[in-house]
């Protein structure tokens, strides 16, 4: 600020970055107006002493001395007040700028996990992606000529679905791959880069591993770890197919059907309480689940994921958002409201769980009137659980997969059973968490308990 004094005139002028501590400057202020609060005795000449018997004449005002007169006396005190009060504003603003300048330092230092835990899928790939690989930092960026290499130009497809082809890569130390890659469409490049992101973010043995990506073209492409055994719903209801061919077709034993029951639920638990952001998957189902050759699971197909939940639900932003999921694996309760969950993916497992012992299908459409297996077994859970012990035993026996004979245990199928009415029951804040029922299958199924890793040998 500064104070120009002219004739009659004072001229204030105002700058934001004040180079004069709030101190010295009112120190200043003071100075100053007590200048011009006394201009008329600064401004008033020596007298001559009159001599005796001389006339009297009244003194000559002068004009400008009378005009600084008025002056001091009708502006000065008006005037310090208002510059006072545009000090105060001055420095309200400066704090206010400054705050507002730390909190756009902190938001872009912090965006990613500030947009994820708003419930926002819609995150800036760009911006995003880097800020934290969590354990893929060796995760590898390819451009599509290099791509096309690894597929050897897309000559050999492994797996298709409504959104994309997975084919076959050759990887560099002769280990194979599979490459993954989006149909091109705005809504799908969408689909991709948030897939991405998750992926980036996760590391565990029943999770499929990402080993690089191209983000470069429309189609975008991933590049995971081949799994070489197929999927659950190849090995558990193509069986089936394959059976009614030839009767000496292979068939997931109960001690392996029980271990990939232990397996996925292990990755849902890391999902939804270990991640540094929790992670809804929102397509469980056997199509999703790969089979290694010794029949370990690995969770795979995040394109529908969700991530950054600051609390257990998220509505869906409008009316015109798209529902996820797959008939037969996908939760009333998200159909009905919209509101997605980490029950979701507890009430998928309960079906699978159902699939798992009785080897039949969670939607079929040769079933009479297409009906559900949570339709069919609805009723049958109810009346297992309110039996008495000798007609239960006899009706647990039943509900078991024909194709595995006499070989697996009624006491373990009773506690698989009534862990999946659980987890499908109507209301979501009374389904289990994926800890609890990790912790049910390890008190209550001994036929996992030889599993010491996930990497130990399952097939035998």
């Amino acid at each position: 600020m500064r104070l120009v004094p002219t004739r009659g005139l004072i001229v204030c002028r105002i700058w934001w970055c004040w180079p004069i501590t709030s101190n010295n400057f009112i120190l200043y202020l003071l100075c100053y107006f007590s200048h011009l609060t006394f201009p008329a005795a600064a401004l008033q000449q020596p007298t001559i002493a009159t001599p005796p018997g001389a006339a009297l004449h009244p003194p000559t005002t002068d004009p400008l001395k009378r005009h600084h007169s008025l002056f001091d006396h009708s502006f000065a005190i008006p005037l310090t007040a208002s510059l006072l009060l545009l000090l105060v504003l001055a420095i309200i603003m400066g704090c206010f700028l400054g705050l507002k300048f730390r909190r756009k330092r902190l938001n872009k230092k912090d965006g990613a996990a500030v947009a994820a835990s708003n419930g926002s899928n819609d995150l800036d790939p760009e911006k995003e992606r880097d800020f934290d690989h969590g354990s893929h930092a060796c995760v590898r960026k390819y451009n599509w000529s290099e791509i096309e290499k690894l597929s050897m130009n897309f000559s050999q497809i492994v797996g298709s679905g409504g959104f994309s082809t997975v084919y076959l890569g050759h990887l560099p130390g002769s280990n194979l791959g599979a490459i993954k890659i989006h149909c091109p469409s705005d809504y799908l490049n969408r689909v991709f880069k948030q897939e991405l992101d998750i992926l980036l973010q996760l590391q565990h043995d029943n999770i499929v591993k990402l080993v690089g990506y191209c983000d470069i073209q429309d189609e975008g492409a991933l590049v995971f770890e081949y799994v070489s055994n197929g999927t659950l719903q190849d090995k558990l209801h193509g069986a089936e197919r394959e059976a009614k061919k030839s009767p000496s077709s292979p068939v997931i034993s109960w001690r392996n059907r029980m271990a990939i029951a232990y397996q996925l639920v292990q990755a849902l638990e890391y999902l939804h309480e270990k991640c540094p952001l929790q992670i809804v998957h929102g397509d469980i189902k056997p199509s999703n689940i790969l089979l290694d050759e010794h029949l370990n699971c690995k969770l795979c197909d995040f394109g529908f994921a969700k991530m950054g939940f600051s609390s257990t639900i998220m509505t869906p932003n409008n009316r015109k958002q798209v529902m996820v999921g797959s008939p037969g694996y996908t939760d009333p309760h998200y159909l009905r409201t919209g509101i997605a969950s980490k029950k979701n993916d507890v009430y998928s497992y309960g079906v699978i769980i159902l699939e798992l012992v009785t080897g039949m299908e969670a939607f079929c459409e040769e079933r009479e009137q297409g009906q559900l297996l949570t339709s069919i077994m609805g009723p049958i859970l109810k009346d297992i659980i309110a039996s008495d012990n000798e007609c239960k035993a006899m009706k647990v026996a039943e509900m078991v997969d024909p194709k595995l004979g006499e070989d697996f245990e009624v006491k373990e199928v009773e506690a698989m059973l009534s862990l999946a009415a659980l987890c499908l029951g109507q209301s979501p804040s009374l389904r289990p968490s994926a800890t609890q029922i990790l912790q049910t299958i390890k008190e209550n199924i001994g036929s996992i308990s030889f599993i010491s890793t996930q990497k130990k040998d399952l097939s035998n």
